[in-house]
């Protein structure tokens, strides 16, 4: 039984015709025939990928690349990826557009909208906001952490998504906090959507995006004063 109804992969077919460029999603798995690192046991894995391939199948413009997170341990280095399921939208973004858990539920949006703006390498941010971006030429990690079930938690992801796109200097990642028991306990995940900005700021709940530069730049300010 499809993941996708048929009606809904009507419409995302109908959608995905407005792709100008191609996507290529990496998604990094774990063979059920290796053995499972402890603590890693990835209960989502194969939901996550036969997720990925009813989205692709639904466009040529779309492309999954899927990778073993055991035995392509050089690619998972070289982009990131240091737990699964997780996978990283490539095309016209500037910088990176990692996901990491199932994009379930609300997230499920949010993934198709990335996938729009990163086949066209832009976005829909306020010039003011691409404004500041321009001027950001220090690394930028942010991580957003997410529920399947939170309605306000796709504001938060896009807005970080949206920022990588623009910028080749930041990295974002939205992270179904659920899956990752670890993550949840060092960022102290007790209400969502909780976005962290360099391991210095932290943000509760989906801030405008005027506000939510401000953080960005007090989360540089921070990191020059540090060094």
């Amino acid at each position: 039984m499809p993941m996708i109804s048929p009606q809904d992969q009507q419409t995302l077919q109908k959608l995905f015709e407005g792709l100008e460029g191609d996507v290529t999603i990496t998604n990094f798995t774990q063979r059920e025939s290796l053995l499972v690192i402890p603590g890693q046991e990835c209960d989502y894995c194969q939901e996550t990928r036969e997720l990925l391939e009813e989205v692709t199948a639904l466009s040529e413009k779309l492309h999954l690349d899927t990778r073993d997170f055991l035995r392509d341990k050089q690619e998972a280095d070289s982009l990131g990826v240091t737990r699964i399921p997780a996978f990283v939208l490539q095309g016209r973004a500037k910088g990176k557009v990692r996901y990491f858990g199932i994009p379930a539920g609300y997230e499920f949006s949010t993934l198709i909208e990335d996938i729009l703006d990163v086949s066209r390498g832009t976005t829909n941010l306020s010039d003011t906001t691409r404004e500041i971006l321009a001027t950001i030429d220090q690394d930028l990690h942010i991580q957003v952490f997410v529920t399947p079930t939170c309605p306000y938690c796709p504001r938060a992801a896009r807005l970080a998504h949206k920022l990588a796109i623009e910028n080749e200097h930041i990295t974002a990642d939205v992270v179904e906090v659920s899956e990752f028991v670890d993550m949840a306990q060092r960022y102290r995940v007790q209400g969502v959507p909780k976005t962290v900005v360099n391991d210095r700021i932290e943000l509760v709940g989906a801030l405008p995006e005027p506000r939510f530069m401000q953080q960005v730049f007090e989360a540089l300010d921070k990191g020059e004063q540090g060094t």
